[in-house]
């Protein structure tokens, strides 16, 4: 295909209305975890007008909307996240969330309605050849057993065959429009510890009498800031953060029980195994040095996103031509965050993307209750997807 049929961001202008419209519906009308129930149906019906083959109910409340174009014999899948946040909006915006304790503020709302714009586009141009897989995936935001790792369970690429899958999402605090990926690991593995330290409850007046659960809970807390300073390989990256630690409620009690709740983070399946280790040995070790005992149950959640190479390349090559060298970076650094498209990737070789979102202060980063996405991504993003669609199924 000459370079000039190819998808520039010119040509998605005439759906930005529209695009907007929807990213602000979905905004508005936020749904947690595997209960995207009316976000899935307003996707399948669009997909569905537009002549996808629409499968509902893949992983839960996941989709797939299915476009054979031309003789071709490639396959390729491009995946979008749809869930939100348990968070309370404070955007004051004329679409704010109606769901209290419900809002999109990580940008799936914006994700959806990108990858929406592109099915509209290349539904009407057909300007490529071979099948397109748009995955519409629920509970990213889940931590654990999430809807990237349901739909794979659920046989996702044993039903709709992908040589190569994509994803992509945005990223506060890079210009607007920017594209950001990297080859190999790009976002870290997460898992995820709680812990309960049981002591003996007593009064506050004799605490030789009880053993404190808060005085350990403590200890553990201060012991842990050694685990990445003192056992992970300098040249290695891994974090290790406590965001939990609460216990008792009157002052004149010495509480019988402590949580103790943990954030890991790494990119190596060796860091992540020792990080397991050192921390389980320290927590046992440390309680029992108090008399105290402890109760852990360490989940894994998500695993490293690691990008394939030749992915990465097209879509470098990709972004380049749509929006200019200046404007995206091939080799971002490695990010601590997690992404469940790592199960996809565990499947699929592909890659996920990074466009700019704008700022991200004055609390417009992600997870904040004043972030908003920004709708000028919705052709940028849509038109990325168009264009990467027609270079691949060729």
């Amino acid at each position: 295909m000459p370079p000039g049929a190819l998808t520039q961001v010119d040509d998605l202008a005439p759906l930005h209305k529209e695009l907007a419209g929807l990213r602000q519906h979905i905004h508005q009308h936020p749904e947690l975890a595997f209960a995207e129930h009316e976000t899935a149906e307003l996707v399948a019906g669009k997909l569905s007008e537009w002549g996808y083959e629409v499968t509902r109910g893949i992983g839960g409340t996941g989709l797939v909307g299915q476009l054979r174009s031309g003789e071709g014999g490639k396959r390729l899948g491009l995946r979008a996240d749809m869930d939100a946040l348990p968070i309370h909006e404070k955007t004051g915006l004329s679409y704010a969330s109606i769901i209290p304790g419900v809002m999109h503020a990580c940008g799936h709302d914006g994700h959806t309605a990108m990858l929406l714009g592109a099915a509209k586009h290349l539904a009407a141009t057909r300007r490529f050849s071979g099948t397109l897989n748009l995955i519409f995936q629920p509970a990213e935001e889940r931590g654990f057993d999430s809807g990237a790792k349901a739909m794979v369970a659920d046989g996702l690429f044993e039903r709709f065959p992908c040589d190569r899958v994509f994803a992509m999402h945005n990223h506060p605090g890079a210009p607007q429009g920017d594209f950001l990926m990297r080859t190999g690991p790009f976002l870290a593995a997460g898992d995820r510890v709680f812990i309960k330290i049981i002591g003996v409850g007593g009064h506050a007046a004799r605490p030789h009498l009880a053993v404190d659960p808060l005085v350990a809970s403590a200890a553990i807390v201060m012991a842990l800031q050694t685990v990445v300073s003192r056992n992970v390989d300098p040249n290695e990256s891994a974090v290790v953060t406590v965001g939990r630690l609460r216990s008792g409620d009157a002052l004149n009690v010495i509480p019988t029980e402590a949580e103790i709740g943990i954030s890991v983070r790494s990119f190596s399946a060796a860091v992540r195994a020792l990080l397991k280790e050192r921390i389980c040995t320290l927590v046992n070790s440390t309680a029992e040095s108090f008399g105290a005992k402890a109760e852990i149950s360490y989940v894994e959640g998500y695993p490293v996103v690691e990008n394939a190479a030749d992915a990465v390349a097209l879509a470098g090559s990709v972004a380049t031509e749509l929006v200019g060298k200046d404007h995206v970076t091939i080799e971002f650094p490695r990010m601590m965050g997690s992404e469940d498209f790592a199960y996809m990737l565990q499947a699929c070789p592909g890659a996920l993307i990074r466009i700019g979102n704008g700022p991200s202060e004055g609390g417009r980063g992600l997870h904040n209750p004043s972030y908003d996405f920004d709708d000028a991504n919705l052709t940028v993003g849509a038109a990325f997807w168009s264009r990467l669609a027609e270079q691949f199924l060729i």
